[in-house]
């Protein structure tokens, strides 16, 4: 049995065969409506989620499988005291897989420990979210043809994000990649991605302050949030908040050919206004996330 935590849990090869995978099902749907015929994927979600937990269910929908969960960790025995290990020991003796949500970094790790069945991390406080990155490496992968030999800048909340953590971690083992990392001084980079990611495999990165300067160099724009429920002071984050909001201003010199991506959900870090613009991938990625998991539910659980 295996587990989805970091998205270094698959390889380069594993990653490149998934793609490939929801890249048929892009193109044969009827081919996979019922490769998961009876099986039930359980939905934990501990913290609130639109995206990725419809994106899960309407996988395995897809795929012929059922569905059971929960949304929030109110409806759950959670509020009873009942611990992350027991919670997950029970629902494994009623489902096939499992994707879990939780706002405390780890928690995904302890649950594996205890499950009877295949647990993926659908995010786990600002700590990892993998199945989101592959969602993003699906999406430049069909807007630029390839996953190497570009500049990828990151824009909001690089220390808080853990799309952005994940992102990097996974596209510094493609070959020419070179990061534009862009935040206020306060939402850097945390020091273990310097240290355990891209130092040691010499990956090229900047850190900048300024958006519209860097702007030319860029292949792909990865837009992020600064994101309140992470923050300890309110008065912090309404200071940061609106540190960059992408419009069509701030990219006439971007290139014609730049993908723009977002994990959503927005606020106001990318103007309506850009939404018609052809180079707005963000609800490209919410489609292609839904395809990437059916591909990776059916590898998780055997499914040929």
């Amino acid at each position: 049995m295996r587990h989805l935590i970091d998205i270094l849990d698959l390889s380069t090869a594993e990653i490149d065969e998934l793609i490939a995978k929801a890249n048929d099902i892009i193109e044969h749907p009827d081919v996979y409506s019922h490769k998961c015929d009876g099986k039930i994927l359980a939905t934990l979600f501990f913290e609130p989620s639109t995206r990725t937990r419809l994106s899960f269910e309407s996988a395995m929908l897809h795929l012929g499988g059922e569905v059971l969960g929960f949304s929030e960790a109110s409806s759950s025995s959670a509020t009873k005291g009942e611990s992350v290990r027991d919670t997950i020991h029970t629902v494994s003796c009623y489902s096939d897989i499992i994707a879990m949500r939780h706002p405390k970094e780890g928690a995904p790790m302890v649950a594996a420990m205890r499950s009877e069945v295949p647990i993926i991390n659908a995010g786990d406080g600002g700590h990892n979210h993998p199945t989101q990155t592959l969602t993003d490496l699906l999406t430049i992968q069909r807007e630029k043809g390839r996953l190497g030999s570009m500049t990828v800048g990151l824009c909001g909340d690089l220390k808080f994000g853990r799309t952005v953590h994940s992102l990097m971690c996974a596209m510094s083992r493609y070959e020419n990649v070179k990061f534009v990392c862009i935040s206020p001084l306060e939402l850097k980079i945390p020091d273990y991605l310097r240290q355990d990611v891209l130092d040691p495999n010499n990956i090229e990165y900047v850190e900048t302050q300024d958006l519209e300067e860097v702007m030319p160099q860029l292949d792909v724009l990865y837009m992020t949030r600064v994101q309140r429920e992470r923050f300890f002071n309110e008065a912090d984050y309404i200071r940061l908040k609106d540190s960059y909001i992408l419009d069509l201003k701030k990219l006439r010199n971007a290139k014609p050919d730049l993908s723009i991506l977002h994990p959503l959900p927005r606020v106001n870090e990318i103007s309506i206004e850009v939404d018609d613009d052809p180079r707005a991938c963000y609800f490209k990625q919410v489609k292609n996330g839904r395809f990437i998991r059916m591909a990776l539910i059916m590898k998780m659980l055997g499914v040929e």
